[in-house]
């Protein structure tokens, strides 16, 4: 009798193996193919990213750069965003996306879809039937400001791009820095004058 409870209990473990390897496998992100034309930064395989999420690349797109903190739009298959964005910050932004928006918070399963409720957003997941709002996610601690950039520090910097606006471009952990005033290629000291998510704006401070 022993020896079959151990036996159920046995195939109970590779069975739950087994669904969990395969959910891996099915939510197998295809890594973002980016490379930089000019002052822009396009992902190639957007289409590919946003179809194995089985979600609309528009409102990827949407999520994305309100993250970024920039501009972008949809070419063909291809995201392109204004400005050189670092590669870990586009593919912590996706895997954000896929966190809160995908996976089931009660069986990690990535069978969902999104369903409007009034105001409100929920996921709902066709394999465990589960139903969550999008903000009872746990809160991502990349909507914060991080201990390596605050509001009023000086930090130096180096200007990597300019924006459309004039505004210098400048890189710093996983911020995009834009500095009023700053010449391309020069390094300079900036003061954080305000953050938004992975966004930061500062100008020259005074020697």
């Amino acid at each position: 009798m022993a020896d079959l409870d151990y036996k159920n209990l046995l195939k109970k473990v590779v069975d739950s193996t087994n669904k969990k390897e395969l959910v891996e496998d099915r939510l197998k992100i295809p890594k973002a193919d980016i490379f930089y034309e000019g002052n822009t930064t396009v992902i190639k395989n957007f289409d590919k990213i946003t179809d194995i999420q089985n979600r609309d690349p528009n409102v990827v797109l949407k999520f994305l750069l309100g993250s970024l903190g920039t501009a972008g739009e949809l070419v063909g298959p291809r995201a392109v965003f204004q400005g050189k964005i670092p590669t870990k910050n586009i593919h912590d932004r996706i895997k954000d996306y896929v966190d809160m928006f995908v996976i089931c918070s009660e069986c990690n399963r990535p069978d969902t879809h999104l369903v409007k409720q009034g105001r409100e957003l929920l996921i709902r997941c066709d394999a465990c039937g589960a139903f969550r709002s999008v903000k009872s996610r746990k809160k991502k601690v990349v909507s914060q400001p991080s201990e390596s950039l605050k509001e009023g520090m000086t930090i130096d910097l180096t200007i990597k791009d300019i924006g459309k606006k004039g505004d210098g471009i400048a890189y710093h952990d996983k911020y995009i820095v834009y500095v009023a005033g700053a010449v391309k290629g020069t390094s300079v000291k900036v003061k954080i004058e305000k953050i938004s998510g992975t966004v930061a704006f500062g100008h020259v401070a005074e020697l």
